[in-house]
């Protein structure tokens, strides 16, 4: 699992994601020649600099109709029209739609009817897809993100000036860790933000991983005493493709019947929780009460906050930062009675069978539970041989 961190220290933007990229090792060349296919009539080079002494890539499109604004049909169109891996074709929709539902939103009109402005520029787009095909250049299949310096201050936009982070960008970030620090000025614009939004699947803390390359995309200032750059870490994850550092939701209830827990308990489940659990506790007033713990990716924390208030009647919920380690898991699949039944195998060789396809096979043939489960590890230990 090929892993790529974002450390945002200075905020992110899609040329810096573009020049951190190729200074980590994407051919520029290539990542020109497929931007080319875009045909947009745009010139696009990668040059060398440094911001406060350090070096760095700074992606550079110049384009005659720079500030043309298209709708989303016509850039998905063009994104389909090129020549990219059907996983950048992929990354690079999904990111224009991201940044449609955050305009749609903050303009309060709908999806097909967003006039992408600033976004729907020719360099915007360069950046956004020179982006996601330099993430196929460098075989990245999961990207990470440090938490996010927005910046301060104000910014000029096409609605005039609006203070950072701008709507579009404060839309986009929602329920992702973000912070103010530095020289008073946009440091995270809606294309970055989109990028990361719409692929990442973790934010916090640098996952652990086996460093192959490191890369810094140059901002286009430069600031003294902070490197205006985007650092990106691209190498081998080193344990299971999940959350490593989590938020744990915590809830202590006396007022709620076992039937209104367990229902809390599905619709959080259902609602994204890595973990939900329940134990009996002694509150004040020698009450008896149960403890709610959830455990929950960081992106995840404030929609599962709003669950387990609405669906409980606890008045409040503590939040605190922690950090897991999970072992590497594969699957296989053997046949029991006829039927399909997944076996989870651990890094170490530790294997069980799953649940769910287990108690869907006992309630189909009317066996035993216990039955079907020392079938399936029979079934793996025979294949295993």
């Amino acid at each position: 699992m090929k892993i790529c961190y974002f450390d945002a220290f200075s905020g992110i933007s899609g040329d810096m994601t573009v020049g951190a990229l190729v200074d980590a090792g994407a051919d520029a060349g290539e990542l020109v020649r497929l931007l080319d296919s875009l045909k947009t009539g745009a010139q696009m080079r990668v040059e060398k600099t440094k911001r406060a002494g350090v070096a760095a890539s700074k992606f550079i499109v110049k384009a005659k109709d720079a500030k043309k604004h298209r709708h989303l049909p016509h850039i998905l169109q063009m994104i389909g029209h090129a020549e990219l891996t059907e996983a950048a074709r992929k990354n690079a929709s999904a990111v224009f739609q991201r940044l449609a539902e955050a305009e749609a939103s903050v303009h309060g009109v709908a999806i097909e009817k967003v006039h992408f402005h600033e976004v729907g520029a020719i360099d915007s787009i360069c950046d956004i897809v020179g982006a996601c095909a330099a993430f196929s250049l460098l075989g990245v299949d999961s990207i990470y993100c440090s938490a996010i310096n927005v910046g301060s201050g104000t910014v000029q936009t096409e609605h005039g000036v609006l203070p950072v982070p701008a709507p579009a960008t404060a839309a986009l970030l929602k329920g992702l860790p973000v912070y103010s620090r530095g020289p008073a000025v946009e440091l995270t614009t809606p294309t970055g933000a989109a990028i990361v939004a719409a692929l990442g699947v973790g934010f916090g803390a640098l996952p652990p991983m086996r460093i192959a390359a490191t890369g810094y995309g140059a901002g286009d200032r430069d600031f003294p005493g902070q490197p205006n750059v985007l650092r990106v870490l691209i190498g081998e994850g080193t344990v299971a493709s999940e959350a490593t550092e989590v938020a744990v939701i915590e809830a202590n209830i006396d007022d709620a019947t076992p039937q209104i827990l367990g229902y809390a308990m599905e619709r959080l489940l259902e609602a994204g929780a890595l973990d939900v659990t329940l134990a009996p506790i002694l509150m004040k007033k020698n009450r008896p009460g149960t403890l709610l713990s959830v455990i929950a990716r960081p992106a995840d924390r404030e929609r599962l906050c709003a669950v387990l208030l609405r669906e409980t009647p606890t008045l409040g919920v503590r939040l605190y930062a922690a950090e897991r380690r999970v072992k590497q898991r594969r699957f296989e699949e053997v046949i029991v009675f006829g039927q399909c039944v997944k076996i989870k195998i651990a890094e170490d060789g530790a294997f069980a069978p799953e649940y769910d396809d287990c108690r869907r096979l006992a309630d189909a043939t009317g066996r035993p539970l216990r039955e079907v489960m020392a079938e399936a590890n029979f079934a793996y230990l025979k294949n295993k041989k």
